[in-house]
Formats: structure tokens, C-alpha cells, sequence
């Protein structure tokens, strides 16, 4: 009997040691070896710790010592003595703290997240690798190594990294690596192209040309160019420049494409209220209280942990700067040296076209062109999947782009055989020119930086403690006609191509305008007599940049506060000019006592989002309804159609109320608008007294209602944050249920030295059992910001700092 419980505890023993040492298949995806994730002193415990900030390490590839003093706040000061050990140094600090985000944002770019999780993301990496991006990463590789500077960069800052994860041992992984059971692979020059081509991605592959195409075919040109006008005329552009652009410009020949006749069978997307963007401006010192230039930046983006943004500061003999990085990538994007400040927001131009190929058979090895049959080419892409078969997906490509869809990928959505050509697949650096923007000290090197900018397309907003201030609309566009661009083109003729680029001394751009400030918010660029066509790739902002505009016109002494104030500004003027009307438009006799009482409370609303309001609910939610109700038959088509936006469907409302679209199938009276708005006010009001039924825990206003949330990047609750905040879209503090300011800056170019404050939504480290992973957070949440030190001696840094010292590997 004894031999007998020997043997099974034995076998017991063995089957456990077994299990907690292998990675076990659970649903699609698998469970990582609990012995190794559960061991005390090396499993996920370990990442309870912070990673040491006071040490004394040897690095490979470094000529002299760096320190990196991390202040009270996990922002890392790197002090080298030249710039091959600074960038080399900056890729070993930004891996020590966000390995893991690094490389899995750069794998989900390449399109092989099925390696880390298995077959249930191999849609989705087929369609990053259909998209081009590792296509675009390798022609911007191409690029950088022919730039024997960039190259330099590039390759010190990879070598800084790989560094780190050579030191690496498992106990040392980041939580996510022992979680989903990999480990971090060698960091090179092509995951830092595939960093940017992820922004790319994100911020110039917008565009409507299959729904306007479907759009044209249903309701007819002279009904299109009412909904979705190229210029809805609101607002300040960028620029304001009347009749005097007095370059010469491009001109082709004035015929339009041909107008397309296709229907692509798509149920349209579930497209909500557009509003999400970013701000950025510059004050002159004849209008701050110092008389200095003040510089403001706050990109709006999708919203997670960790951050997007690294804060670092680099200093050198020949650089001394500060400001947001990019995780992944060398230098800072976002920010300011000695002499100069620098903002970005997205240019939002259309930099997308979708044409229809006629291939010459089912093989898709010739396709036409000008009446000549030319070759494509073909990719052959492998995907390894984690505890699944390997999987191979053959990719044809013309010269326009890639096909994106065909018979093997989603060929259901009809959008089989159109190329995609997008600006971000030409061989581009952007980082040459955040590398230019570091060193800069005044307008001209500013104007020089700017030239090496190719996409994804910018404003660019400047301002130098010599008081010049200035505003670029740089990217790289092509010259178009009338139209050109908002419909499918004709694959099968060059002359519906694009035929020329814009140059660069001929984009949007001022220097010490009279108004003393510029700005841009995504509105559209140029003033009516700018002579080049433009189109948004999905729509122009219209209401946040009239109220920076309206606060900054009015304002005179400002000081830092007062910017600070603006980037959290609440109020919400599409509420003001929409409310009123819809309000006139409902007759109370016909409510409910309970309705009349929302509707007075809205009647004395200050049209301010703020984190209490409950009028912001009402508002939001009878808005929504009644934009969607508006377009049922966009709502409701089987085709792919793309929704008018907030602005020109509120003049609609306003100027044309018996406009043939303004119907609802739900109400009785179906060519009456003010039978639609009554019955959304009154669905909308069901809705909120539901949510708050819910919700019932809660306290109703609107932050929980909106109830922004700052995800983790693959939706690991524990690592993620609810946030109680004020904003909305559409206000200059555009902050959503998913996304909002990722980085607030605000910079004086003070003669006595250069002062600067910032805040982003999450902390330094991408570790959440490190002090530093969230203690942004509720600062950036109620709208606080943190003084950055900028000093330009490691002396000058408090004794309090912890310091790491980079030395030599001998």
C-alpha cells in the first residue's frame, strides 16, 4: 500500500511539475507555465518591484560615461558627452521602462500579434500586412539608411536597446511577456519605421471614397456636394491669406476624372459624431504677460496604458532638449530646447485613393494600364500562430498599391480588386525632421526641419525665445483637380493618377501674423483664394478651433495658466448654436412634466461639459439620436455610406428643415423635422433614465456617463483606468469615452530661460506595480500639469534624484 501512495504522489508530483511548466491551451488562445509565472522570486511577483533607477551599469557600444538623473516625477534626464552615447542611451532608458509596449506595438504594426495570442488575430494581422504597413516601414528603412545621420541615430538608439534586453533574464520580463508566455525579441532600425508607419496609420489613412462613391450613385452630385462639402466656410483657417498667395502653382488640365458608377455592398460602419482631433498654438509676446512666446500642444489620440508618450529629456554638447518621444523611437517629437517650442496637429488632408483594377484573368499576374497589359507582383507573407499551423497569405500588388481585398480575404465586402494607394507607403524619415526640430534655434532651421517632413501631413506650430512665431501645413500632397480623390478612381488610365506634388514652399504657412497668435485644430487650412484644391480624408474640424480662436483674440497679458485653462476649456459650442433651435422646434404642450423639467433644465444649461453637468447628458444623448435618426437612410442602407457632419447637418437643419433627407421611418409625420427632434428628445430621455437605472451606484453626471477609460493595450482591466473628467469631442478639451489629450505642454520662451509644464493621461513606467505607471492620471483628470525641469547641467538637478550611470563595457 505504501508503494502504491508513493507511486501516485510520485506520478502526482511529476503531472503537476509537468503542467506548471508548459503554456496550456485555454479557448483560442492559451494560459502561460504557472510554475514559472506563479515562482515568488521570478514570476509575475517580481514585477511588483521598480526597476532599479540607482545603479551603476556597462553597457556595449558606449565611447564615454552617461548619467540619467530620474526625477521625482520617472522622467529620465540623459546627460552624454556626444550624441552617439545620448540616442544609445535613450533607446537603453525608454526600453527599461516600456519594453513590452515597444515591442508589441511594432509586431501589431507588422501584423504578427497571432505569434503572442494565436489564431484568433490572424484577420487581423492578414489586414496590416494587405494595408502595406510593413511595405511602408521597409521603403522608410530604405530611406533612413541612406541618410548616413539618421542611419546613425537609428542604429546607436537600437543598439541602446537591445542593450537593455540582453540583460534580461525572466524574472525580469515585463508582466505582459510573462502573461501571454513570450519573450522580447532583438530591437532593430526596421520596428522603429514600423513605430511610425502605427502613427501613420492612425493619423493620414482617413478617407470616404467608397461611401461617396456609393453616395453619388444614391442620392445624386448636386445632393452630395450639399452634404459633404469641401469647405463648409466656418471658422478661421490655418491661414488667412486672401489674394495674396503670389507663388506660381501647379495646374493640370481643368478636365475632372470621370465620374464612377459603382455600388459597393457594405453595411455602412456604425459611424458616430466625428470631433476627435488635436490643438496646437502660438502666442506672441506683444500678448503675454512676460513678453514671451508661449507654445501649446495637445494631440487628441486613442487613449492607453501604457502612454503613447515618453517624457525625456537629452542633452548633449550640441542638443539640449525636452518634451514628448515617441515609445520606440529616437529623439523628441513633441516639445522644445533653448531657443525654440514646436506643436503638432493632424494636417487631416486626403492622402488616400482606392483604384479599380481590370486584371487580365483570375491568375492577377497582368492588369491593365493605358491599354497595355503590366505585370503585378506578388508577397508571399508567412504568419507563425502560436499553437497553430503556420499560415501563408499571398499579397498581389500593381503600382498604385496593394489589393487589399480579393477572393481569399473578406471578399464578401465587394471591395475586391481595388489598389490602395496611400502616401504613407512612398519613402519617407519623419524622424529626420524631429531630429532637425531638436537641434533648432531659430525660424530658418525650423523652416529647414520642416522640408524633411513627407507625411503623416502636420501643422506644425513654432515659437522661439527670440519672438518669432509661425505655422506650417507640411506634408507631402499631390496637385488636384476638382473632385480628384473623393470617388473610386479608374485604375486602368494614368492621366486619373497623381500627377504632381505640391511644393513645398507653396504649403500653407505664415511667420508674425498681425493677430499676434496662430492656431489649428484640424479646421481646414487656407482661406478660399489659396489656388490648390483640398479635401479632407474624413472632416474638417468646425467648432473647437472657433473657440480657441474667440478665447485667444480676447485675451491680452496671458500667462501659462491661462493656456493651461484653455487646453481644459469645457465649452461646447455646437451645443450653443444646436440647443436653442431644437428646443424652439418642441411644442411643450406636448410633454410629460418630467419632460418639461429636462427641457428647462437644458434651456438654463451653461453649454459647458463639465465633469457634474447633467444637462451635458441630456444634450449629448438627444444630439445623437436625432443625427442618427436624421440620416436613417444612411443608418439604415445596405450600402457603405458615410454620415454629413455635426455642422453642415445643424445649417441643414436650420436653412433647409424640409430638407428630403430630414425624415424618420419611426415618426408619423415623416416630412416634418420637428416630429423627428420631439421623438428623439423623447427616446433620448428613455435612454439616459435606463443608464441611470444601470448605473445606479453611481452619481449621475457627466463624467460617469461618459466614463472615459484609459485601456490597457490588450484590455487588461486590473492595468486600466476609469477617469473622471469633463470634455467632449467636440469642445477644446475634446476628451471622449476612449480618447482625449494624450500629451498637454505648455512651454514659455522666457530670455531668463526657458519654462515649460506637461501632463498625459498614465505614467513614465509600463510597469503597473511601479509607482510611476499611473500618478499622471488624475492630474491630467482634473486638469493639472506639472512643471518639467529643464536644466542644462546635470549639477542643477536635485540631490533627491535617483541616478543611473551609464558606463563603458570594457
Amino acid at each position: 500500500m505504501k508503494s502504491i501512495r508513493l507511486a501516485v504522489s510520485l506520478l502526482l508530483t511529476f503531472g503537476l511539475l509537468y503542467l506548471f511548466n508548459r503554456s496550456l491551451p485555454l479557448g483560442s488562445t492559451s494560459i502561460p507555465p504557472l510554475g514559472k509565472f506563479l515562482d515568488p522570486f521570478h514570476g509575475f511577483w517580481q514585477n511588483s518591484y521598480e526597476n532599479e533607477l540607482n545603479d551603476d551599469l556597462d553597457l556595449n557600444g558606449l565611447t564615454d560615461k552617461v548619467s540619467v538623473h530620474t526625477d521625482s516625477l520617472g522622467i529620465p534626464h540623459i546627460f552624454a558627452s556626444n550624441e552617439k552615447d545620448l540616442y544609445l542611451a535613450q533607446g537603453y532608458i525608454t526600453a527599461r521602462d516600456r519594453l513590452w509596449q515597444m515591442e508589441f506595438q511594432t509586431m501589431a504594426a507588422a501584423g504578427r500579434i497571432s505569434e503572442i495570442v494565436g489564431n484568433r488575430a490572424l484577420d487581423f494581422d492578414r489586414g496590416q500586412r494587405r494595408a502595406g504597413m510593413k511595405y511602408g516601414a521597409l521603403n522608410n528603412l530604405k530611406n533612413i539608411e541612406d541618410d548616413s545621420l539618421l542611419n546613425s541615430v537609428m542604429t546607436n538608439y537600437t543598439e541602446g536597446v537591445n542593450n537593455y534586453i540582453e540583460s534580461l533574464s525572466y524574472e525580469d520580463l515585463p508582466i505582459e511577456y510573462k502573461l501571454l508566455d513570450y519573450e522580447p525579441e532583438p530591437w532593430s532600425k526596421l520596428k522603429i519605421a514600423l513605430v511610425q508607419m502605427n502613427l501613420s496609420k492612425t493619423l493620414n489613412s482617413g478617407e470616404k471614397d467608397m461611401q461617396l462613391t456609393n453616395a453619388l450613385k444614391v442620392f445624386g452630385k448636386e445632393t452630395i456636394d450639399i452634404l459633404y462639402p469641401d469647405r463648409e466656410g466656418v471658422g478661421d483657417p490655418i491661414v488667412s491669406n486672401p489674394d495674396k498667395w503670389t507663388f506660381k502653382p501647379i495646374t493640370l488640365d481643368s478636365l475632372p476624372p470621370a465620374l464612377p458608377d459603382e455600388l459597393i455592398q457594405l453595411k455602412a460602419p456604425d459611424e458616430k459624431p466625428r470631433g476627435i482631433g488635436s490643438n496646437n498654438w502660438v502666442v506672441g509676446g506683444n500678448k503675454t504677460a512676460t513678453g514671451s512666446v508661449i507654445v501649446c500642444n495637445d494631440p487628441h489620440l486613442s487613449l492607453g496604458m501604457p502612454s503613447l508618450w515618453f517624457v525625456v529629456h537629452l542633452n548633449a554638447p550640441t542638443v539640449n532638449t525636452m518634451g514628448g518621444s515617441l515609445v520606440g523611437a529616437p529623439s523628441v517629437i513633441l516639445g522644445f530646447n533653448d531657443s525654440i517650442a514646436w506643436g503638432c496637429t493632424n494636417a487631416n488632408r486626403d492622402l488616400v485613393d482606392w483604384y479599380k483594377i481590370q486584371f487580365r484573368d483570375q491568375t492577377k499576374n497582368e492588369y491593365l494600364s493605358d491599354g497595355q497589359w503590366v505585370k503585378s507582383s506578388k508577397v508571399v507573407e508567412q504568419f507563425a500562430i502560436k499553437n497553430g499551423e503556420p499560415f501563408t497569405d499571398t499579397i498581389t500588388y500593381t503600382h498604385h498599391g496593394p489589393i487589399r481585398f480579393d477572393d481569399t480575404y473578406h471578399s464578401e465586402n465587394e471591395r475586391k480588386l481595388f489598389a490602395y494607394r496611400w502616401i504613407s507607403h512612398d519613402p519617407a524619415m519623419p524622424m529626420k525632421t524631429f531630429f532637425l526640430l531638436n537641434h533648432a534655434k531659430n525660424y530658418l532651421d525650423y523652416r529647414a526641419a520642416l522640408d524633411k517632413h513627407l507625411s503623416p501631413a502636420q501643422n506644425f506650430v513654432f515659437g522661439s525665445v527670440t519672438g518669432d512665431i509661425a505655422i506650417r501645413v507640411q506634408g507631402k500632397f499631390p496637385v488636384r483637380r476638382k473632385d480628384e480623390g473623393k470617388f473610386i478612381l479608374d485604375g486602368t488610365k494614368t492621366s486619373q493618377e497623381w500627377q504632381a506634388f505640391i511644393p513645398f514652399d507653396q504649403n500653407v504657412g505664415v511667420k508674425n501674423p498681425e493677430t499676434g497668435f496662430l492656431f489649428s485644430a484640424n479646421q481646414y487650412p487656407a482661406d478660399a483664394t489659396y489656388p490648390y484644391y483640398i479635401q479632407a480624408g474624413t472632416y474638417y474640424e468646425a467648432y473647437r478651433n472657433r473657440r480657441i480662436s474667440q478665447v485667444l483674440a480676447a485675451s491680452t497679458k496671458i500667462t501659462p495658466q491661462d493656456m493651461m485653462k484653455l487646453q481644459n476649456d469645457n465649452f461646447n459650442i455646437q451645443a450653443a448654436e444646436s440647443l436653442p433651435f431644437m428646443i424652439a422646434q418642441v411644442d411643450s404642450a406636448n410633454l410629460t412634466d418630467g419632460e418639461r423639467q429636462i427641457v428647462k433644465q437644458l434651456r438654463g444649461w451653461d453649454f459647458n461639459n463639465s465633469s457634474e453637468s447633467t444637462a451635458a447628458i441630456y444634450y449629448e444623448a438627444w444630439w445623437l439620436d436625432l443625427y442618427i435618426s436624421l440620416w436613417d437612410e444612411i443608418k439604415d442602407s445596405e450600402l457603405s455610406l458615410s454620415y454629413p457632419s455635426e455642422f453642415t447637418t445643424i445649417k441643414l437643419m436650420k436653412e433647409k428643415p424640409d430638407f428630403h433627407l430630414f425624415d424618420s421611418k419611426e415618426t408619423p409625420e415623416r416630412d416634418s423635422l420637428m416630429s423627428v427632434i420631439l421623438s428623439s428628445l423623447r427616446k433620448s430621455i428613455t435612454q439616459v433614465e435606463k443608464w441611470k437605472a444601470d448605473n445606479a451606484e453611481k452619481t449621475f453626471d457627466w463624467a460617469n456617463y461618459k466614463d472615459t477609460y484609459v485601456q490597457h493595450l490588450v484590455g487588461l482591466e486590473p492595468f486600466g483606468y476609469h477617469v473622471r473628467n469633463g470634455g467632449n469631442g467636440g469642445v477644446v478639451n475634446a476628451s471622449t469615452h476612449r480618447a482625449g489629450p494624450s500629451w498637454r505642454m505648455v512651454v514659455s520662451l522666457e530670455k531668463t530661460g526657458v519654462k515649460a509644464w506637461g501632463v498625459y493621461p498614465g505614467g513614465q513606467s509600463g510597469n503597473p506595480g511601479s509607482r510611476y505607471y499611473d500618478n499622471f492620471i488624475d492630474a491630467w483628470a482634473n486638469g493639472k500639469y506639472f512643471q518639467l525641469q529643464f536644466q542644462a547641467s546635470p549639477d542643477a538637478y536635485s540631490k533627491n534624484n535617483s541616478v543611473t550611470t551609464l558606463n563603458p563595457k570594457k
